[in-house]
């Protein structure tokens, strides 16, 4: 399949302010996880901006930058007229959404994600990682994926996804998984996706894969070992500095 790796990136972050810029020892995050977005050798990588700025560091690092409106009110949204303006033949059938907050994203994630896109009943694919923090069971902040197991791709296991859910899910004993905002859509999916209303249970928890679901779309997880470090607080950022030291 050949994929399509779209990063959107705005700088209208609250809690780190002007954070796809904010530098790790000298470079800009969202160089950081352009370049290893680019590592995964999975397709072309763009950045899906309304920022000059950031359109700008891209371009400075020898990346590329689609230009796209201010008002998108989603990830999905800017990612989707990045993809009409970039491959406008519809040459790329998997569209991956990268977050551009991930700078020490490991690049097999990127493949992993896109694997369970091989079942060709999957509309959407996304990872997951068994919670192993007892806190993170009941921390809200923590997406959880209720799923059943449907088998394995390559060297993951892969879920059928029920549910995402910030509550503590599902009951009773056995693991529980976290799930990790990277997303790999068949390009018709995202079409589907993005012309979807907000749905009921994506507007309670908050959580905008559940519009697909509530659709009937199909989403598959597949379950890795590593949940990459998101960057939303300073705190994050310092964190982020040690780990490229």
């Amino acid at each position: 399949m050949s994929a399509l790796i779209i990063i959107p990136a705005r700088m209208q972050a609250t809690r780190l302010p002007g954070k796809p810029l904010a530098p790790i020892h000298g470079v800009p995050m969202i160089v950081h996880v352009w370049r290893r977005a680019m590592a995964a050798q999975a397709g072309p990588v763009v950045v899906a901006t309304d920022s000059d700025e950031i359109a700008r560091a891209v371009h400075a690092a020898g990346g590329q930058a689609v230009m796209t409106r201010a008002d998108h009110p989603s990830g999905s949204d800017r990612i989707h007229e990045a993809i009409r303006v970039f491959d406008p033949r519809g040459q790329h059938g998997v569209i991956v959404n990268l977050q551009g907050d991930l700078p020490t994203l490991e690049p097999h994630l990127v493949t992993a994600c896109i694997a369970p896109l091989g079942n060709t009943s999957t509309d959407i694919a996304t990872l997951g990682a068994e919670i192993v923090d007892a806190h993170e069971r009941v921390n809200p902040n923590v997406v959880k994926i209720v799923g059943t197991p449907v088998g394995m791709v390559g060297a993951s296991h892969v879920l059928r996804a029920l549910y995402f859910t910030r509550a503590t899910a599902p009951f009773g004993d056995g693991p529980l998984y976290h799930h990790i905002g990277i997303y790999a859509y068949r390009r018709s999916a995202l079409d589907r996706f993005v012309a979807l209303k907000p749905s009921v249970l994506e507007i309670r928890e908050k959580l905008e894969q559940l519009r697909a679901l509530e659709a009937g779309m199909r989403i598959d997880a597949a379950l890795v070992d590593t949940v990459p470090l998101g960057v939303d607080t300073p705190a994050d950022l310092e964190k982020a500095k040690e780990m490229l030291e």
